[in-house]
């Protein structure tokens, strides 16, 4: 790379939750030349974020509208509520959604979860955000219920989780424009989908050639032995003959022919 040349950047998206810090760190082996860029961006602006090509990939949540935006699911998170330490849910390894029937369940405004049906009982109003939600359980408002990572990301001493067996759950996954599939994109797909460095990128690989088995390579073994004894043949298959085709009798007094001379 010259002086003059300035490598192009690649801007990597990610919503609350995600820790993209292995991928980063495979691509800043990959591609020391060009700097990765990361764009923090709440789960309701992450697709915005794509169209408007402030980032050329993103890790968003799923659903998606898949009609201008290209997926691949990565993983499905585990749902947890969020209570404080000396809560009785707290005394249980899991619950399930009737167990918080008697509780008030928060819902922020930035929830993806897609409930159908909110359990418990609903707050006064919608906390604007996830973390706003996080400061209303650790005051007593209530419960909350979110992907883990989430539950990670804003861990507080006083709060902790339990899973909940039957809520829904949180799919991740990596997004970016199909009319924007670039050659940067394509390498950070192969990263994420952990192909290695020599690895070829939508191009059919080279069909393996058949390995040779045991029997056949014993056969072609014996098949060159045999051949190293045989006499020499002047280049034909079989020894060579006279131009008669039969062997020419011998004359005991050195003349020609088959008879022997008589004396006069």
């Amino acid at each position: 790379m010259t002086g003059s040349e300035v490598p192009h950047s690649f801007r990597l998206a990610y919503v609350p939750g995600v820790t993209p810090t292995k991928w980063i760190r495979i691509w800043n082996e990959r591609l020391p030349d060009v700097p990765l860029t990361l764009v923090a961006v709440s789960p309701t602006e992450a697709f915005g974020v794509l169209r408007d090509g402030a980032a050329d990939a993103g890790f968003v949540r799923l659903p998606l509208d898949r009609d201008d935006l290209s997926a691949i699911p990565l993983y499905t998170e585990t749902t947890v509520v969020v209570i404080p330490k000396d809560h009785l849910v707290a005394a249980v390894e899991e619950v399930s959604t009737t167990d918080l029937a008697e509780e008030i369940v928060l819902h922020p405004l930035d929830d993806t979860l897609g409930w159908e049906q909110l359990p418990g009982r609903p707050a006064i109003e919608r906390p604007a955000t996830t973390a706003d939600a996080i400061e209303l359980v650790a005051a007593g408002v209530g419960v909350l219920v979110v992907p883990q990572s989430l539950a990670r990301l804003h861990h507080r001493k006083d709060l902790t989780y339990r899973p909940v067996t039957d809520a829904p759950e949180s799919r991740v996954a990596l997004s970016w424009p199909q009319e924007e599939t670039t050659d940067l994109v394509e390498q950070f797909i192969g990263i994420v989908r952990g192909r290695t460095v020599n690895s070829t990128r939508g191009r059919p690989a080279a069909a393996p050639q058949p390995k040779a088995t045991a029997k056949a390579k014993a056969k072609a073994k014996a098949k060159a032995k045999a051949k190293a004894k045989r006499p020499d043949t002047g280049g034909g298959g079989t020894p060579r003959k006279p131009a008669s085709g039969k062997p020419a009798a011998r004359n005991p007094k050195g003349g020609k022919g088959g008879k022997p001379r008589r004396r006069s």
